[in-house]
């Protein structure tokens, strides 16, 4: 098994042996449940659906609740991760942080936070115009965006304000430094994508 989903818990630090603070992000690690599994014969690839953050029956649809009927519990999250062997899982088995192991890489894939609608300093890291010879209204403008006879429009994908954030970021290559099998929380090195309690997907990464 390579990966679980999880919970982004929060950043704080810890000490190696020699007294160097690393910072790191706490991320509890499943427990997950095989929700299904799709075999080459049947699907024509191998994969496992991983269901992970039991919830109130009520809050999920019918044809989610008739998915999880033959494991028995209440899943809201549910991702689908690439396996080589389909023969070696079964629905209903609990994966949890153990399949991690100190020193392993992981790839961390979140939804950004939201930022809502911004400007292009905020968006894209723009300087803004000067603030003197009569500029007024300016200072935080893009300036020009093309040219007015050739070729009479904007080029596509020209940096504009607009949405922020609330993407799908992967940050990849993260080392894990701690792993506690007890409260299922696996510390990796570094920043992860999202606010608290944002749900993530872990991989293993290839090295």
């Amino acid at each position: 098994m390579k990966g679980l989903i999880g919970k982004k818990i929060g950043q704080t630090r810890i000490f190696d042996e020699s007294g160097e603070s690393i910072p790191v992000t706490v991320i509890e690690a499943g427990p997950c449940y095989i929700t299904q599994v799709k075999t080459v014969k049947k699907d024509g690839y191998s994969s496992i659906q991983l269901g992970y953050y039991e919830a109130k029956e009520k809050s999920l649809n019918k044809p989610k609740l008739g998915h999880l009927k033959k494991v028995g519990k209440t899943l809201r999250v549910l991702r689908e991760f690439l396996i080589n062997d389909d023969e070696k899982y079964k629905v209903g088995d609990e994966v949890n942080v153990d399949i991690f192991d100190l020193g392993n890489k992981v790839n961390v894939t979140g939804t950004s936070k939201g930022k809502g609608f911004q400007g292009v300093m905020r968006r894209h890291g723009f300087h803004g115009g000067q603030a003197t010879h009569g500029q007024s209204d300016r200072l935080r403008a893009p300036g020009s965006i093309g040219a007015s006879s050739d070729p009479s429009r904007v080029w596509k994908g020209m940096k504009m304000p607009g949405h922020t954030g609330d993407e799908t970021i992967t940050v990849e290559n993260l080392d894990v430094v701690k792993i506690d099998k007890k409260e299922n929380l696996l510390f990796v090195k570094g920043a992860v994508p999202g606010a608290k309690n944002g749900i993530l997907k872990l991989i293993k990464a290839k090295v």
